[in-house]
């Protein structure tokens, strides 16, 4: 089988899979509905106006924002992984997560019942902090090792800050918790509609970049004499990734390890063609993340645990196993 139809089936099984779990995610949850009161509500009729509130005010939004969420961070680990040439970069690694973490609990703490902003002060911390973290290694020529340091030196900075916050006032703490876990609960639509644009917007922007994006593999210098402005590249392609997270973090929260788990299985499946990863790598990041979800609805009822549980304990081993075959391979 030639590469272009391994690819071209690879991505219609992951959408075929994502679709799937889309309508798992609207199908079941924390209350039952039978299956002619689901496709009654789905459809709007008469005799199941309580399914259709149910379906439309939320399980559509929340499937939605896992849907986005996960594609959001996944997008987001794969364009940094191949900027920094780092297999071990994700948002929640190089700072995105811990500024727009540390921005919330500070508004927290200024604007105890300004519940509503919430969501644009993660997107602004977050993405104020990535501009930080460029705008830093730009004076060092954007060298990705620098880039790298930067957003590890800031997460600690920002880490600390919230541990300030949250020794300072215990229901201060209580409230951060719910974010800083991340999940979907409550997400409504009214919240969703920039993320999700922002997000749809940086996956073009990322498709457009690929081409260039994936010379890097073979070193600054020889990408640079194949005519890439690795620089401008570099810079885009991390600016892509810093919105991305962005938006995701807004309305999901602080989700760890989604940027970087998904992003390996979807360049082992693709064996390193960047423009199929990066059509698999948001999908697979939605996959999960609906999955993940959809358990800790269903599973632990009438206890719902949340996704950013799952997500880690998925993702530490992970990370350990990455660390461990990076060491052996040095």
């Amino acid at each position: 089988m030639n590469n272009n139809r391994r690819d071209v089936l690879l991505v219609l099984g992951a959408l075929l899979l994502l679709l799937l779990s889309f309508f798992l995610s609207l199908r079941f949850g924390s209350t039952q509905l039978s299956a002619a009161a689901f496709w009654g509500g789905l459809f709007g009729r008469a005799d199941a106006q309580g399914a259709t509130l149910i379906l439309r005010s939320l399980r559509l939004p929340r499937a939605l924002a896992g849907l986005f969420a996960g594609a959001g961070l996944a997008l987001s680990g794969s364009l940094l992984q191949h900027a920094t040439d780092n297999p071990l970069a994700a948002p929640n690694i190089i700072g995105i997560n811990a500024g727009a973490g540390f921005f919330v609990i500070l508004a927290m703490a200024l604007f105890p019942t300004a519940h509503a902003l919430l969501p644009f002060v993660a997107f602004a911390g977050a993405l104020l902090t990535a501009l930080l973290i460029l705008s830093i290694s730009a004076r060092v020529g954007l060298d990705k090792t620098a880039l790298v340091l930067c957003g590890v030196a800031f997460s600690a900075l920002f880490g600390a800050g919230i541990s300030f916050f949250s020794v300072l006032d215990a229901d201060l703490l209580a409230s951060y918790t719910d974010f800083s876990v991340g999940g979907l609960r409550g997400v409504t639509m009214r919240e969703l509609w920039v993320p999700m644009a922002i997000i749809v917007f940086c996956f073009l922007g990322a498709l457009c970049l690929s081409r260039k994006l994936s010379l890097f593999c073979l070193g600054d210098s020889l990408a640079l004499s194949l005519g890439v402005s690795v620089k401008r590249v570099r810079l885009l392609a991390l600016a892509l990734a810093a919105a991305s997270a962005a938006a995701a973090v807004s309305f999901a929260g602080l989700l760890g390890f989604v940027g970087l788990l998904v992003p390996h299985m979807a360049r082992r499946l693709s064996r390193n063609r960047l423009k199929t990863e990066l059509l698999l790598s948001p999908t697979g990041g939605a996959v999960l993340l609906l999955l993940a979800d959809l358990v800790g609805r269903v599973i632990f009822t009438p206890t719902e645990v949340p996704v950013g549980i799952f997500t880690a304990l998925l993702g530490v081993p992970f990370f350990v196993t990455l660390l461990l075959r990076r060491k052996r391979h040095a």
